[in-house]
Order: C-alpha cells, then structure tokens, then sequence
C-alpha cells in the first residue's frame, strides 16, 4: 500500500517476534506479608481467670435478681389489677367492673326516660298509667310479660304484634323496620321500660345531657316503675297477650282474684251518682252511695279515643262490680248491686292510676 502523504509509517513487527495473545496472562505474584489484626494470645484461652469468673458470676447474679424483681413486679400487678376489676372477695362495692356496669345502666336509664318522654308518653301516660295506648306501669305486667325480648318485638313490629290488630296505632319504632329510633335508643327505652324503683334517676336535657333544674333549685329526678320485690299471688294467672283481654269478663285482678262478671244494666230509680273521666283522673274522686240499696252510676267518659270503665273492690280487694270499658267521648249507666255499710275503692281497669273512694253509708 503506498504510503499517504502526511500520515507517520506504521512500524511493522519483525517476523520472528511471536504474536501477543489476548487476553494477556499475568504473572503469578506472592501476598505481601502483613501483620493480623486480632485479639491479644491471652483472649484464645480456654480458661477463665479467678477474677473473670467472680465477674461473670457477679453479673449472672445481678441478671437473676432484675429478673426476679421484673417478675414479681408484674405477679403483684396482675393481681392487684384483678382485684381492682373484680373486686376484693367478701367485701361489697370493690369490683370497678360491677360499678362501671351500674353506671352505664343508670346513663342508659335516664336516656331511656328521654326518649320515653319524647315519643311514648303521648300514649302510654307520663308515668306509664295509660292512655290512648295500655298500661305500662302495672306491676303484674312488668313481673314476666313486659320482658326486655317482648318490649324489643313490639318496638320492631308496632301494635300489630301485640293483639294482631293491623289497624293499631301503635306505629313502628324501630330504625330497622323503618322507624324513627336507632339500635342504642331502643335499648335505651327498654333499660328505662324495666328500671327498678329502688334508685333516684336524674332528669338530663336531651342536648346537653345536663341535670334539669326545677324551679326551688334542685335536680329533677324520677324512679323506675318496676317493683324488685314484687311477686304474684299464689292463685294468680298470666298475663294475657293482648291487653285487652285482661278486661273480658270473668279476668283476674292484679291481685290475682278473680273479677266480677260486668253487664251494665240501664239506669233505673234509686240513688245516682255522676263521674266524670277527663284527662286519666276520677272527677270527683270521692262519692257516698245508700247502704242495701241498689244505685246507679252514671259515667261520662270524656277522654276522647281512651278507654276507660269503673271497677269497685272491698277492703279485702275482692271486686264487687265491674263496670264494662268503652272509649271516650261517650257515656254509659252502671247498675250498681246493693252494697253493704263500709268504704269501697273504685279504680279504672285501664289505668290503675285513676282511683277513688265510695263511702256506702
């Protein structure tokens, strides 16, 4: 190849140097010497040293005691603990669980009371005498049949589940069947329908859950319906599933004694005595009636769409005279059989609340 201009020859090999051979081995070479770093010759021994040994043995201890301290700071922490939440065994009014539950009960029962006051008074009364709705206060009712599942079923299905009535006016209440009232609410009102009344519940604004104060200073207050103690006749029968047949003629008191058959008759001669019903109260409340001699009673209900009636009992509590139950604005005639000389009490089946006197004389 002719050699351009300007361009430096390339030097060729000789023809006897061999060709280089990629890529290029290198020649061995031996590890510089150097020093190890390692722990003194008196580290690799296999022998502990008296003093290393007393260290070792004074360590392990002091890692036995902050053991031991640690456990038993945790034994006694537990069980003080369990006695803080169940209580100190044989002494009353220690368990923080059982006061804790007994709070939240009571917040639960004077909830309850505001919603009551809210959405069921209407009906059933303030304090649960009746009204346009049955009687919740009764203590024969409260005993069995107004359990906590039976208040739940009626709030969920509305009166309809109570006498099988569709035309009811007792409406659904529950959130889940399409009611006004949630979960926490419905329970609420049944820790308020089966409150005791043994304890002073407070009455707290519904907004700002502070006590309501009356008009001489104090805290309002209210107390359960349902009576702990109470227990049933002997001879006493259930409470029947529908309230209105608690007033079918022949049915049992309260007391458990069976009643007197009803049929008013029209108002003939003889003595009359005019009641009033108004507002679920006797008007008057105290009455003279002749002694061995038949009288009338002449009842003017006047509590429009409640039901009311007249029943009269002696001093044993036995039921001379039931007067039959009719809603209000209305008016009927009882004929009432001659009585003996004495005091008799006369009461509404419907609302055990209203009651009067009459003095047979």
């Amino acid at each position: 190849m002719t050699d351009q201009p300007g361009r430096q020859p390339v030097p060729r090999r000789p023809v006897s140097e061999p060709e280089r051979q990629l890529p290029v081995p290198r020649p061995s070479t031996d590890v510089a010497p150097a020093e190890r770093f390692s722990a003194p010759p008196n580290a690799h021994a296999f022998s502990l040293s008296p003093e290393r040994a007393a260290q070792i043995v004074r360590q392990s201890a002091s890692a036995r005691w902050v053991g031991f301290l640690a456990t038993l700071v945790v034994v006694i922490f537990v069980i003080l603990y369990y006695f803080y939440e169940l209580g100190v065994p044989g002494i009353a009014g220690t368990s923080h669980l059982v006061a804790e539950a007994e709070a939240q009960q009571v917040t639960s029962v004077e909830k309850g009371y505001t919603v009551y006051e809210a959405s069921c008074a209407r009906c059933h009364g303030v304090n649960g005498e009746g009204g346009i709705g049955p009687v919740l206060n009764d203590q024969m009712k409260l005993f069995v049949h107004l359990s906590p599942e039976y208040l739940r079923n009626v709030l969920f299905a509305g009166g309809r589940y109570v006498c099988g009535n569709p035309k009811s006016l007792m409406p659904v209440w529950d959130e889940a069947n399409g009611g006004p009232l949630n979960y926490e609410e419905i329970n609420n009102l049944v820790a308020f329908l089966r409150a005791t009344n043994e304890k002073a519940y407070v009455v707290r604004d519904p907004s700002t859950r502070e006590p309501v104060i009356d008009a001489t200073g104090k805290v309002t207050t209210f107390r359960g319906w349902r009576d702990p103690n109470f227990k049933p006749a002997a001879n006493a029968t259930p409470f029947p599933d529908c309230w209105t047949d608690a007033f079918k003629s022949p049915t049992p008191t309260a007391s458990g004694s069976p009643g007197a058959t009803t049929s008013p008759a029209p108002s003939g001669t003889g003595t009359v005595i005019k009641i009033k019903a108004l507002n679920i109260a006797f008007d008057p409340t105290a009455v003279d009636a002749p002694a061995g001699q038949a009288f009338t009673i002449d009842f003017d209900n006047q509590d429009a769409g409640i039901p009311h009636n007249i029943s009269i009992s002696d001093t044993g509590g036995q039921t001379v005279f039931r007067g039959d139950i009719f809603p209000g604005v209305a008016t009927k005639a009882y004929s009432v059989p001659a009585l003996q000389a004495g005091a008799y009490k006369f009461i509404c089946d419907v609302h055990p609340n209203m009651t009067g006197t009459i003095t047979v004389k």
